[in-house]
């Protein structure tokens, strides 16, 4: 008869700084992602539709980085912060699948 084995003990500061880390990533990418909507949008020169769409992908961004914003100022400042409330993982989905569809819009 085997006896399961024990998961090593690991450092519970290690994941709060993961998740931190992970959300600068994201938080850069989507910043990546707005600048090349807005130059994609007026790649052709001002448009009404260019500047509309410019200035949506830019409010997504923008409320995107304040779900980051206060999810990383969370994990700096507790040591055992609390779940991401489910408020803010919807805002920060739907501004992340806003832009995909202006890019994709953007892109046709």
């Amino acid at each position: 008869m085997t006896t399961p084995s024990t998961p090593p003990d690991r450092d519970p500061g290690l994941q709060p700084e993961r998740t931190r880390l992970a959300w600068r990533r994201t938080t850069l990418s989507s910043t990546v992602a707005a600048v090349l909507a807005a130059k994609a949008a007026l790649h052709n020169g001002v448009s009404t539709e260019g500047i509309i769409i410019c200035s949506l992908c830019c409010t997504l961004w923008l409320g995107f980085l304040t779900v980051a914003h206060h999810r990383i100022t969370t994990l700096a400042t507790t040591s055992a912060p609390p779940p991401l409330p489910p408020r803010h993982a919807t805002t920060a989905v739907l501004c992340t699948v806003a832009v995909a569809i202006c890019a994709a819009v953007l892109v046709y």
